[in-house]
């Protein structure tokens, strides 16, 4: 019998329509574009306006359009594993909100938090469940509304993060595509570079926290950039090595949009050349959970069967992780 693999059968994507501009920042922190631009590579980014709107609603349009393009109808989904750092509220799972929202009548689910590693996690997991025969339809949805926990008085933080949300839809393969390796890590000693300061159960919200701005995403950028740069780089090229894949074996990397410079010394560190690299940065910022599967959506017509994708994150916590995986259509 031929071994099963959790393939992507389909993907889709969405973004809000607000753009907010390096410009427009300049006009709320002391900052400019060319700072922005040479230090991460971002000129704009996506927000989520509107009242009462969370996260679970970038997810509905993402997983809809999916849906419509594998021509299936949502109750057929099994499980919904929701990637994200900004829930639509603390419990219940937003998982389950969604699944309400879009009538996945018969799927259980749960929310997966390991910060802007989230997608790869839940990808990860998600493939057990395909490959233990248990589950046929395993929808994997990476999103946040960053700008919800973004003090946009913050010049170090404000000019990185955007809203946006991806879904990958996954079913069993035999003809050896889809999820072949991967490896996750974590480092729980980088909580302090990367963190949300107040709304946890160590320090519940009081108007203290809230007058001292610690509801907001809190990050040390050296520190941060310094790890992250080495250790995205390192997974992806273990995984390769694990593999035996060399960067001409490779039709494209798709890394976590976090920074142009960790970006680029990934490609550097595998062997890959620019033309291989998938890069979105530039117009969506880093929208955690969002970003790998956004730069999935957008490239999705550029793939070819079987082509191999290596997949690399860094976040929060501290949390990096790669999968090699082979593209089923």
């Amino acid at each position: 019998m031929s071994k099963i693999h959790a393939a992507i059968t389909a993907v889709h994507g969405y973004v809000p329509d607000y753009i907010l501009t390096n410009q427009e920042l300049e006009t709320l922190v002391d900052t400019n574009d060319e700072w922005i631009v040479s230090r991460t590579g971002i000129k704009e980014r996506r927000i989520l306006k509107g009242e009462g709107l969370g996260t679970s609603d970038m997810a509905v349009p993402a997983v809809n359009g999916l849906l419509k393009k594998r021509g299936i109808g949502a109750e057929e989904i099994d499980l919904i594993i929701f990637c994200t750092t900004t829930p639509d509220m603390p419990f219940p799972a937003t998982a389950n909100i969604l699944a309400n929202k879009i009538g996945a009548v018969n799927a259980w689910g749960y929310d997966l938090q390991a910060a802007c590693s989230g997608f790869i996690y839940g990808l990860t997991t998600g493939a057990q469940f395909i490959e233990s025969g248990k589950h046929k339809k395993v929808l994997v949805i990476g999103g946040d509304k960053m700008s919800s926990i973004v003090n946009y008085e913050d010049r170090a933080t404000c000019i990185i993060f955007g809203d946006g949300c991806g879904a990958v839809l996954l079913e069993p393969n035999t003809e050896g595509n889809g999820v072949i390796d991967s490896i996750l890590k974590s480092d729980g000693s980088g909580a302090q570079y990367l963190h949300q300061k107040a709304g946890g159960s160590v320090k519940p919200a009081t108007h203290a926290t809230v007058d001292a701005h610690e509801h907001f995403a809190y990050q040390e950028g050296q520190a941060v950039f310094k790890f992250a740069v080495t250790n995205m780089a390192d997974v992806a090229h273990e995984v390769m090595e694990r593999n035996n894949l060399t960067g001409e074996d490779v039709a494209w990397l798709v890394p976590h949009q976090a920074n142009k410079r960790i970006i680029d010394a990934t490609a550097n560190r595998t062997g890959l050349s620019h033309d291989k690299v998938i890069i979105n940065i530039e117009r969506y910022g880093n929208t955690t959970n969002g970003t790998i599967p956004l730069c999935l959506w957008e490239w999705e017509d550029k793939f070819k069967k079987g082509d191999v994708l290596i997949l690399a994150a860094f976040g929060g916590g501290f949390t990096w992780g790669s999968v090699y995986l082979k593209w089923a259509y």
